[in-house]
């Protein structure tokens, strides 16, 4: 049974700027003075605030709601009877998934016309009629799989796109690769480690990247696979790997199948990093003396997606009470 809907908020860039130069006055001048177009930053702000209104007006249904910033998301304790709305572009979809473990997500588009909404295909105008269908029990819903890595000391991190293993400035990352059953020593710029979700994100600027590359040395062209959000499988890439006297480039790329770890052993003595979804401040650690095995997860993240106008049904609500979306409930029916 749900008893709290989450919102999970992300600031605006507006926000941002007044956070950084402490007045709307002077964020307006550092934008402007740039060549910057301010109106289209308070725009921006002006339909996310819209569509947090919005959700709120369509959440006046018995439950408590929480509003939580995503960079609280870290440190903030997700419970079996939360129902979660993310309300931004997709990266907050991926972002708070990794924290809220099977709970059902909603991802909301405040935006149309500026974000893609691939994650967040949900209007603020149809919340209601989600929450509906989730507390009914009729709601249909995406599985997507998320990476796992642990480290020996039991640190352990998800990833909903991807993850990045590596040092945290521009400096060669060193490490000892190993695949199968074969291991090297590696000097790269990282490594990238996709999902299925994350396989169209910056594993596909990889593959983009490469596949210009051979182009312009005549080689032949090649298409990149694009995964399945569900699929068990895993996917990594070395970037720009360097061959020396110390290292090699053999271990480049491959799928991580269920089952199979990869497993890096750090040689960094520091700024060795990894973390996941881009998000760089919530990071683990990987120094001198580390090893991190990359898996798939056991867990798995849920996401709400839209009826097709054939799947929703049209019921009569004689002796049942109308929900905020025109659906029926009976009186005696419990919430799952």
């Amino acid at each position: 049974m749900y008893e709290k809907l989450v919102v999970v908020t992300r600031k605006t860039r507006l926000e941002a700027l007044i956070e950084k130069f402490n007045t709307r006055m002077q964020a307006k001048f550092f934008i402007e003075h740039s060549g910057g177009n301010f109106s289209e930053y308070e725009e921006e702000d002006r339909n996310y605030q819209r569509a947090l209104d919005e959700i709120r007006k369509q959440t006046k249904i018995g439950l408590k709601v929480q509003l939580i910033e995503r960079s609280l998301l870290p440190t903030h304790t997700f419970v079996s009877s939360d129902l979660i709305v993310a309300l931004g572009q997709d990266g907050l979809v991926a972002n708070t998934a990794k924290y809220v473990g099977a709970q059902p997500i909603i991802g909301v588009n405040p935006d149309p016309i500026r974000y893609d909404g691939l994650l967040v295909p949900i209007l603020p105008s149809q919340v209601g009629r989600y929450l509906d269908d989730v507390l009914e029990s009729r709601a249909l819903s995406q599985a997507v799989t998320l990476g796992e890595v642990e480290l020996q000391d039991g640190q352990r991190m998800l990833a909903f796109n991807d993850f990045f293993i590596g040092a945290k400035t521009h400096v060669s990352a060193r490490y000892k690769l190993q695949y199968h059953e074969i291991s090297e020593g590696q000097s790269s710029s990282g490594v990238i480690v996709s999902t299925g979700a994350g396989s169209t994100g910056w594993m596909s600027s990889v593959f983009n990247m490469a596949a210009k590359v051979t182009e312009f040395a005549g080689g032949k062209q090649f298409g990149q696979r694009k995964m399945q959000w569900n699929e068990s499988t895993l996917m990594f890439v070395v970037r720009e790997p360097f061959v020396s006297k110390h290292s090699t480039a053999e271990l480049v790329a491959g799928y991580i199948e269920d089952g199979d770890e990869l497993v890096i052993e750090s040689n960094m003595t520091g700024e060795g990093t990894i973390f996941s979804d881009g998000v760089e401040s919530d990071f683990i650690a990987f120094n001198a003396g580390a090893t991190a095995r990359i898996r798939r997860a056991k867990q798995q993240a849920r996401l709400i997606v839209p009826f097709r106008n054939s799947d929703r049904e049209k019921p009569n609500c004689a002796n049942e009470s109308r929900t905020l979306s025109g659906s029926c409930r009976s009186v005696s029916k419990s919430s799952p």
